[in-house]
Order: C-alpha cells, then sequence, then structure tokens
C-alpha cells in the first residue's frame, strides 16, 4: 500500500475557460481536501451560486454527485470520497471543473505550487482575481460576452430589460477579494 502523502498547502489557478479577458482566482487549500468542499470553495470564490450541477474531470475520470435525474447512467466518483492529492499530485497537474450543464460553465483547476503544511494559516483563502463571475444563467461564455456587449449600448431596446435582470447594476471588472475571504470564513471555519 502505498504511503499517505503528507498533508501540505496546494495553490491553484481556477480559470474560467473562454472568458476574454481572463476571469480567475488564485486559491489556498489543505491537500486533503474533499472534492465536495473544493466544490463550494469554487462557487464562492468564483461568485456562483450553487443552484446548478456540477462535475471535476482529471485523467478521464469524472468525480461528482449521482443525481437521480442526471448522472444515473454515467460512471462518476463519489467526490466526497476523493480527495484533491489524490487527484492533482505534481505541481502543474491540471483538472477541469464544470458547472451548470446547461450553460456549461467549464473552469481549468491547475495546481502551481505545493508549500509545507502551516497549521496557524487559514484555510481556505483566495489570494488574488480577476473579473466578476459571470451572472448565473445567462448563457454561457457566449451568452455573456453577448451581455456585455449589450451594456455597451443603452440605446438598444434590450439594455433596459438586461439592466433589469441583473438587478440594475453589474460591472465586470469588479472583484471583492475581502468579501470572497470573508464569506470562506462563514462557510468554513
Amino acid at each position: 500500500m502505498p504511503d499517505k502523502p503528507a498533508k501540505s498547502i496546494y495553490q491553484l489557478k481556477v480559470t474560467l475557460v473562454g472568458a476574454k479577458p481572463p476571469i480567475w482566482r488564485r486559491i489556498v487549500v489543505p491537500s486533503d481536501i474533499r472534492l465536495s468542499d473544493l466544490h463550494m470553495v469554487l462557487q464562492i470564490v468564483m461568485g456562483w451560486e450553487n443552484a446548478h450541477l456540477h462535475q471535476f474531470e482529471a485523467g478521464g475520470v469524472t468525480y461528482g454527485t449521482h443525481d437521480g435525474e442526471f448522472g444515473m447512467d454515467m460512471e462518476v466518483e463519489d467526490e466526497k470520497k476523493c480527495k484533491l492529492h489524490q487527484v492533482l499530485r505534481t505541481e502543474k497537474n491540471a483538472m477541469k471543473y464544470e458547472y451548470d450543464f446547461g450553460d456549461s460553465w467549464e473552469h481549468k483547476v491547475v495546481l502551481e505550487k505545493i508549500v509545507p503544511y502551516d497549521k496557524d494559516r487559514e484555510l481556505p483563502r483566495c489570494i488574488a482575481g480577476k473579473r466578476a463571475c459571470p451572472p448565473e444563467d445567462c448563457g454561457g461564455v457566449w451568452g455573456y460576452e453577448e451581455m456585455l456587449e449589450l451594456l455597451k449600448h443603452p440605446e438598444d431596446p434590450e439594455h433596459e430589460e438586461r439592466m433589469e435582470w441583473l438587478g440594475g447594476e453589474f460591472d465586470p471588472e469588479k472583484f471583492d477579494l475581502g468579501g470572497v475571504n470573508l464569506e470562506l470564513i462563514g462557510y468554513f471555519d
């Protein structure tokens, strides 16, 4: 039986695939975090609402939850039984995280750095990021790009309707690192 790896801290870069300009977050998590908990970290740091199905994929293996309506016929490993260090073992290893199978928000998760575990370091935490998360249900990367273009043209008849749908404001450049970390503290501490 292989030796259990020493607990360490993983620095991950999470990038929303296809978003231009890039939307990304850099996070630190314990290497032994369950994928089910990593899912919640990703929901919080990206700004998603955890309203849709999701899955991880690495090395041809899919990890997620079995859903009564979707996924019963799919080969899905239970994300609650799998730890991150079992999937990403060395720096530069990567996996895919997909959220909302309809809009298909695909994220590339790259293990950038492995550092020794420090019991005094608060984990998980977001240490950097760029740009706002797209609004839920806006149609994936393509729908988001279309929405951003529409927002540039207040004279467009659909502009007012879209602004109302957004709740009045949306700044695609805004990323609140402090707010994200407060939410992580509230969820994980």
